[in-house]
């Protein structure tokens, strides 16, 4: 099972990046909170690796933190909750909010996660409320990225809650909404977390 990776970040994207290793370029899964928190393509990234083996496939799923995936390793022994559904979870609720709202059987904020009703929200905070305490989460320090221009953050920001289970006009919808709103260029980071909260009001 590969624990760790360390490499050359070839490609990012907000649901995916690919890390060469020695040559060998591996894909893994991350959640927005690892995306906001990546280096420069080709600087070195060291990543946490959760390795999940399906019958037809192996898939790397990863984290700068370790609060991250041990985050992600308790959100999937809840029955119903997979590896897709739980970086929802955490690209959606940082690792403080996600353990306040479990600690204090907030249904109502986990619910607000894409694919998350009150049946599976009531579960995570009764499966995990006892559990949670364990996790130490790291107030990692997130870079601000800086806007080039509307198009790349706007597109980026859509390709982001369409992955988070957001229906592409729906989502387009609120992003729009969010930079008229706003005085002036809006960076990535900002533009997805007010277009959560537009798309949570309806």
């Amino acid at each position: 099972m590969i624990a760790f990776l360390t490499g050359r970040l070839a490609f990012k994207a907000p649901t995916h990046l690919t890390l060469d290793v020695q040559g060998v370029g591996y894909e893994v899964h991350i959640p927005l909170s690892t995306y906001y928190a990546l280096p420069n393509l080709d600087d070195i990234t060291a990543l946490n690796i959760h390795t999940h083996l399906r019958e037809d496939a192996i898939q790397l799923f990863g984290f700068l933190s370790k609060s991250e995936k041990d985050s992600f390793l308790l959100l999937t022994t809840v029955s119903g909750i997979g590896p897709k559904l739980a970086l929802s979870v955490l690209s959606n609720l940082p690792v403080t909010e996600l353990v306040h709202a479990i600690q204090t059987e907030d249904v109502d904020k986990l619910s607000t996660v894409p694919g998350i009703g009150t049946k599976s929200a009531s579960r995570i905070a009764l499966e995990l409320k006892d559990k949670v305490g364990k996790i130490q989460p790291v107030s990692a320090q997130i870079p601000v990225l800086e806007p080039d221009g509307i198009d790349g953050p706007f597109e980026d920001a859509l390709s982001a809650l369409v992955n988070l289970g957001y229906r592409p006009q729906d989502a387009k919808e609120a992003l729009k909404r969010v930079t008229k709103a706003a005085a002036g260029p809006v960076a990535l980071k900002q533009l997805v977390r007010e277009g959560l909260k537009e798309l949570a009001r309806g």
